[in-house]
């Protein structure tokens, strides 16, 4: 008999079916026998009676976790015997045949999702028990069906899907590689790709018109909620004869609304205001914001737009101020905490903790309570000042202000911090929210203060606006500086979860690109040689972009721990607990490899 699943047993009442799967629970009730078996459909009760001896006594020796594959009748339940908790609650099936299919030594860790949880080193140890809890049933189904619901809509819309090498070359200028020694070719290395950047715009060249890859790409990056270690997975997309990232961003924005809403079954919020759209009112419309923008605004490149809460200008308010850490800062900004005026001594202390962290030296503000502005401050501001600082933060009474005054980078930096640490002190962030945007027109360099110089900001092989005369023209750093991509980053709800530009195709630019940093044409030609040969003979212009699956799956589950999501995730010191990796080698195959066995020095 064909096994039936524990789902499907309520809409056969009457019939004699076969169930397989584990013992979730075993209840003795004066000589009857209760057991819910467990599938990954969900639960089904079985009865052994003791009219069938056997049975029964292999009945009474089951324990939790073991497998088993049980034949019977179903019938419905008995009135005030249903159980409304469970899908199959109005049914049972009584057994007539049991096999234990396998058994199970007691549980190290937990496999229901209801009572006290296992801690994750150990559900990691024993991830393949873990695996059974319904929670992560349900998240492998879900995430089967999120990629489904991807690869259905790049097929609508003309994508070929193309599987590109993980055996590569390296990319010192990116993230830290997963280097692999070569056997056959003494002292040389492939890299594990970080993404497959080069390869993709290979195949433009090639004359593939739209390329996509769900693909596994490899950093050696420090691990973190956010971010997993050592591999990910992203949506790869390129489109040819694409030369501005506008197009990429209206062809993909459907299937992130989609997937936010028909998948997510998410609420689409926006608080953002441009100078002539109010994107709260229509949150489909996913705003374009500048990078220079979202950091005077939001303090970051990666502003949460659930909630506003925005940084406030108010260094040409108080140019004239008497206050000497206002009077002498190069810019002087505020947030204002709705609702924020109960806070205590305590808590205004750990944020002011927080902003000295950030490089702050203090966390000036002002408290609206009971129709006057309190605060060791208050006394150095003319009743001018304050009376503009309320009207520019908006603030009323039951809030406070907090100011930050120093360098313009600082003060962003620091009040972008603390505009995340309030939200989530206020409770501004909502699980079933979700807000996006894009931020576009990155800056191409950027100061690199522990190099003392400057460097590439992102991706080296974007197009820089203003092409090769922007870059000839760029004799000094801050001419350098001043350079912008045509690079674009998604942002849902506080996470990059996109990143893509359109594409540097021309050799001369690419040369140039390079040329401002200090690299000379052999450099780039023996980095990046094969693409750049490859754009010597007719490459069209082209553009693409990379979306962070694992991300964006995170926010579609509700949970802002990134090891919840996957499989079989490393943990945050990058050990794989259940296959106990990375693990030592023999010597012999490290002699292989022409590597010399590491000398224990202990």
């Amino acid at each position: 008999m064909d096994r039936t699943l524990a789902s499907k047993t309520p809409d056969l009442v009457g019939q004699t079916v076969k169930v397989s799967g584990w013992v979730n629970s075993r209840r003795d009730h004066g000589g009857v026998i209760f057991v819910d078996l467990r599938d990954h459909t969900g639960l089904v009760q079985l009865v052994f009676n003791p009219d069938q001896a056997d049975m029964f006594h292999t009945a009474e020796g089951l324990r939790d976790e073991f497998c088993i594959s049980a034949t019977g009748q179903v019938r419905e339940r008995g009135e005030g015997l249903e159980n409304p908790n469970i899908a199959t609650g109005k049914i049972e099936i009584v057994a007539n045949r049991l096999e234990v299919l396998n058994r199970s030594e007691p549980l190290p860790v937990a496999t229901r999702d209801e009572g006290q949880q296992s801690g994750e080193e150990m559900r990691l140890k024993y991830r393949f028990l873990d695996l059974r809890r319904p929670s992560m049933q349900r998240m492998i189904a879900d995430r089967d069906k999120f990629y489904r619901i991807i690869r259905k809509y790049m097929e609508e819309h003309d994508f070929t899907e193309v599987a590109t090498p993980i055996l590569a070359n390296s990319s010192p200028e990116g993230a830290r590689d997963f280097l692999i020694p070569s056997r056959l070719h003494n002292g040389k290395y492939y890299a594990l790709p970080q993404a497959p950047q080069q390869f993709k715009q290979l195949l433009m060249v090639g004359g593939v018109p739209r390329y996509y890859q769900i693909a596994a790409c490899f950093r050696d990056e420090d691990p973190r909620a956010d971010r997993l270690y050592g591999e990910f997975y992203q949506l790869d997309c390129e489109m040819s004869f694409v030369d501005d990232g506008e197009t990429v961003r209206s062809t993909m924005d459907p299937l992130i609304l989609d997937l936010c809403q028909s998948f997510g079954h998410k609420k689409l919020v926006n608080t953002y205001k441009s100078a002539d759209k109010d994107y709260s009112a229509d949150p489909t419309a996913i705003p374009r914001i500048s990078f220079a923008e979202s950091m005077e605004r939001y303090g970051t490149d990666k502003p949460d737009l659930r909630y506003g809460m925005e940084l406030v200008e108010l260094t040409d308010t108080l140019k004239d101020t008497q206050f000497g850490v206002f009077k002498n800062a190069e810019c002087v900004k505020a947030i204002c905490v709705k609702g924020g005026a109960d806070l205590t001594r305590s808590q205004i202390d750990h944020f002011t903790e927080l902003a000295k962290k950030e490089g702050a030296g203090g966390l000036a503000y002002l408290t609206y309570r009971d129709g006057e502005i309190k605060s060791p401050i208050a006394k150095f501001l003319s009743e001018d000042e304050l009376k503009s600082i309320t009207e520019r933060t908006g603030a009323t009474d039951g809030d406070i202000v907090f100011f930050g005054a120093d360098k313009r980078p600082l003060v962003n930096k620091v009040l972008g911090k603390l505009r995340i640490a309030f939200a989530d002190h206020q409770g501004l962030k909502h699980d079933d929210e979700v807000a996006l945007c894009w931020v576009t027109d990155f800056p191409f360099y950027e100061y690199d203060e522990s190099r003392g110089k400057v460097d590439f900001g992102h991706n080296p092989f974007s197009m820089p606006r203003g092409g090769l005369e922007a870059l000839q023209n760029a004799t000094t750093d801050e001419q350098k500086l001043a350079i912008t991509a045509d690079q674009y980053d998604m942002v849902m709800n506080g996470y990059e979860v996109c990143s893509g530009a359109v594409r540097n195709h021309n050799p001369d630019i690419m040369y140039q690109v390079f040329g401002l940093l200090g690299y000379d044409k052999e450099y780039v030609d023996q980095k990046f040689g094969a693409m750049l040969n490859a754009f010597k003979y007719g490459a069209p212009p082209h553009a693409g972009c990379a979306y962070g699956l694992d991300r964006i799956f995170m926010v579609m589950e509700n949970t802002d721990n990134i090891r919840d999501i996957v499989a079989f995730p490393k943990n945050g010191s990058g050990m794989d607990l259940m296959m106990n990796s990375p693990s030592t080698v023999f010597d012999s195959q490290l002699k292989e490899l022409h590597i010399q066995p590491a000398v224990d020095t202990e």
